[in-house]
């Protein structure tokens, strides 16, 4: 290559460039095949998390309005066998919650149609609007409620819709302004605990008189937090009364 001299609008290189160049776009290939490899074997796979997109189904049961709605249903949730009866998350299409969409509900035995969303024994139905009927002397028996006592726990509040399968991965601050939104618009807030093996427990945030507290627990999305409060068993799901001023972020 020594003395060689390359002009741009020549048709051909000198013989000692041209290899030069062709000897390292090689190795640049192949360091770039390379990294793309290590990238793809160090990376997490996503959670296994589902939004059945497109596929609508029918579902009764009883309304529970407040703090957020849900449905019972007598039925499991996915394949557990501890528990005869299961509480659904309801949401409304988007990136809001189904509360206009089940004003006047509460208690009511109903039949409606939406899309399933879960994760772990977490499920949640997005409802297609139009398709909520009332029923007579049909649906789930009234759910259960049972006080566990005063917890402190540490995890990090989720935007339920997105965190259960409509998007991967829906936690941590990447998540953080989408998740903001969404409960911004109604969608249940949820406490996501995990211990050292990574198991994880889904705790609903409600205020200290059991009302629902999207507005208030903003500030703290996608962080982790420490917060101490009543925990109920309401069927198969976990409410925490909290008051979020009490809010610590760790």
């Amino acid at each position: 290559m020594s003395g060689e001299f390359y002009i741009g609008y020549q048709k051909e290189m000198p013989p000692g460039i041209a290899a030069f160049l062709k000897k390292r776009i090689m190795q640049l290939l192949v360091m770039v095949a390379v990294m793309a490899a290590v990238l793809v074997a160090v990376q997490q796979p996503f959670a296994r998390a589902t939004f059945e997109f497109g596929v609508v189904k029918t579902f009764s049961g009883i309304i529970h309005e407040f703090p957020y709605p849900t449905l019972t249903l007598d039925q499991p949730a996915g394949d557990r066998e501890d528990v005869a009866r299961s509480r659904y998350f309801l949401v409304a299409p988007g990136k809001h919650g189904a509360q206009s969409l089940m004003s006047g509900y509460d208690g009511q035995n109903v039949r409606l149609q939406g899309t399933l969303i879960y994760r772990d024994d977490q499920t949640m139905i997005e409802i297609k609007p139009g398709t909520i009927s009332q029923m007579e002397h049909e649906g789930a028996m009234p759910g259960t409620s049972e006080t566990l006592g005063v917890f402190t726990l540490r995890g990090e509040i989720v935007d339920s819709k997105r965190y259960l399968g409509v998007m991967k991965p829906g936690n941590l601050k990447p998540h953080k302004a989408c998740a903001i939104r969404c409960i911004s618009g109604g969608i249940t807030p949820v406490l996501c605990v995990r211990d050292e093996s990574g198991n994880a427990l889904y705790v609903m945030l409600a205020g200290e008189n059991g009302e629902a507290i999207n507005k208030q627990v903003i500030p703290f999305v996608a962080e982790p937090v420490e917060m101490t409060g009543h925990i109920e068993r309401r069927d198969d799901l976990l409410l925490m009364k909290i008051d979020p001023v009490a809010i610590r972020r760790l």
